[in-house]
């Protein structure tokens, strides 16, 4: 169940608890092979609210008045503050075998007798917070897993099958909210695209204010463009060590880009466009 708390939300002080990055995330897994994947039940209901602030949380149904006991979805603070216990439940495994995202736990280690003991010790730790955990949609000692809309291997990092399959059957847009929303998914996966601003930059103008929609021949090339590359992005490497990178810039009046690279493998692209500020320095 999920309540409409747009009210309470306004008047909530903000928890600023910064959430990872996912680029961070990624970098960990470095010379992993073997992974699990935890899931909390109805995570943010593991988490008790005090008592004085029941009243805050109440609704009513046509069987009577109820205030939760317990964290409910749709409050403003609540992924952060559940990122903030599951921190500090994990904080001696962080960065070391175990990743947390809110209420996703991924366990990663380079053989199998490591694994063996990173499961044991993060069941054990579970089980002593009294955190419970959802068996149904976990995944154990698997060799590619599923994280974030990317899948990951000893090999290196994919573009989820999924997300590529949704891509192939995205329509061309034809308001700038749906420029906006084909933007926002190619974009999350920037980091495989070589050059994906420039290619992009035609499609970007025309989510501005004062900016007529017009979608054209240059407008229908640059998004099947970066269809076509979403669709055959490469494997990009996770870093080994802290030696050996390599980092190839370009730049135009048009944009900025370059290309992380170690030991001739590509860890990832980087690109973006010139502002009005920047050409007129």
């Amino acid at each position: 169940m999920c309540i409409d708390y747009t009210e309470l939300n306004k008047l909530t002080i903000k928890n600023r608890y910064p959430l990872p990055r996912i680029d961070d995330l990624f970098d960990q897994l470095q010379g992993s092979s073997y992974y699990s994947k935890i899931d909390l039940r109805s995570g943010y209901h593991q988490l008790i609210i005090q008592e004085n602030d029941f009243p805050k949380t109440a609704f009513r149904t046509r069987y009577g008045h109820y205030e939760f006991l317990v964290m409910p979805f749709g409050l403003t603070n609540a992924p952060a503050v559940f990122m903030d216990l599951m921190n500090r439940v994990f904080k001696p495994y962080l960065d070391k075998f175990v990743i947390v995202f809110i209420d996703d736990i991924l366990i990663y280690s380079k053989n199998q007798e490591e694994h063996a003991e990173h499961l044991r010790l993060v069941l054990e730790l579970l089980k002593n917070e009294q955190l419970y955990v959802k068996f149904s949609k976990c995944d154990f000692w698997i060799r590619e897993v599923q994280f974030f809309g990317h899948v990951v291997n000893e090999k290196g990092i994919h573009v989820d099958p999924a997300k590529i399959e949704a891509i192939k059957n995205w329509e061309a847009p034809k308001t700038p909210t749906e420029v906006r929303q084909f933007l926002g998914l190619a974009g999350y996966y920037r980091r495989f695209i070589e050059g994906f601003s420039k290619n992009a930059q035609s499609l970007t103008s025309l989510t501005h204010k004062d900016k007529k929609f017009a979608w054209g021949d240059k407008q229908e090339a640059a998004f099947n463009l970066l269809k076509q590359k979403l669709c055959t992005a490469p494997i990009l490497s996770l870093p080994e060590g802290c030696d050996d990178f390599v980092v190839y810039c370009d730049a135009s009046k048009q944009g900025l880009g370059c290309v992380l690279m170690q030991r001739e493998k590509v860890i990832a692209y980087a690109s973006r466009q010139l502002k009005l500020e920047d050409l007129k320095l």
